[in-house]
């Protein structure tokens, strides 16, 4: 009887593990989310799921609403409805501080690399560390010199934007997207206006980065070479909905109709 009861308690614990598991292995997770604006609906009831250590992309055409996820995972602004999950917590109706909290575990990487102007290249990296941790200035030089160190920029914390190349300011957007530390990084188009020898180059990094950090990354974009190079999974936004597309290899192969017209710009 001793002996039942300890296999029936070893059971309960393997199946809690189990649920405890699966409830932890999406680090992202949108439900039915919406959002409008102005009454026009963007988003129309999207649904993604994103693993760690996964490297998601988003693709469709411009103005299809892609960046508008990216806002709304990192809680720029909230949906209409629905809910969205960042580790198992829903940041819809969270309040400022809150959000400051989950936002500590995620990096953005915007599509105009949006630096500060009036900073130098070191005082941009060390931005978020200043506003949102306590580290005291010797630690954070020490996380800048590191960080830009990684994206191949050692030696420029003295640089003006300004001075910087179309390529060297989306490295310095990495650098700082990187400086917490985040388990999570979100790219909006990061090879959108550069050459083709200048996007490559952007593409490997972020490649070699995620692979050398084990982070999970949705990436945003309608370059498809990004996409085939840099993802795992890939999913369209069409309609303000979400296509499951699969791996590299299953998108070129394809029979949807909607995905077999955007990658080869034809219908059949």
């Amino acid at each position: 009887m001793i002996d039942l009861l300890r296999m029936f308690k070893h059971s309960v614990k393997k199946i809690a593990n189990a649920v405890s598991g699966e409830a932890t292995d999406n680090v992202i997770e949108l439900k039915n989310v919406y959002k409008s604006f102005n009454g026009k609906k963007v988003i129309n009831g999207a649904d993604i799921k994103v693993k760690k250590g996964e490297a998601l992309a988003i693709i469709g055409p411009s103005g299809c609403g892609k960046s508008t996820l990216l806002r709304l995972i990192i809680g720029l602004f909230p949906p209409t409805s629905g809910e969205i999950l960042v580790k198992g917590m829903n940041i819809a109706n969270m309040d400022k501080d809150e959000l400051v909290n989950v936002r500590k575990h995620i990096g953005m990487v915007f599509q105009s690399s949006a630096l500060f102007d009036s900073l130098t290249v070191g005082e941009n990296v060390a931005f978020g560390l200043r506003e949102h941790t306590s580290s005291s200035e010797e630690k954070i030089r020490e996380i800048v010199s590191e960080k830009l160190d990684m994206v191949g920029l050692k030696g420029s914390e003295g640089l003006m934007p300004s001075e910087l190349s179309g390529g060297m300011q989306k490295r310095v957007g990495l650098a700082r997207a990187l400086a917490t530390d985040p388990e999570i990084i979100l790219y909006d188009e990061p090879t959108t206006g550069l050459d083709p020898i200048t996007a490559t180059s952007i593409e490997d990094l972020i490649l070699d980065l995620h692979h050398k950090l084990n982070t999970s990354a949705v990436i945003v974009t309608h370059h498809l070479p990004t996409v085939y190079k840099i993802a795992d999974r890939i999913v369209m936004l069409h309609n303000g909905k979400m296509i499951e597309a699969g791996t590299p290899n299953e998108t070129i192969r394809s029979a949807d109709p909607v995905i077999k017209h955007f990658i080869t710009g034809k219908a059949s």
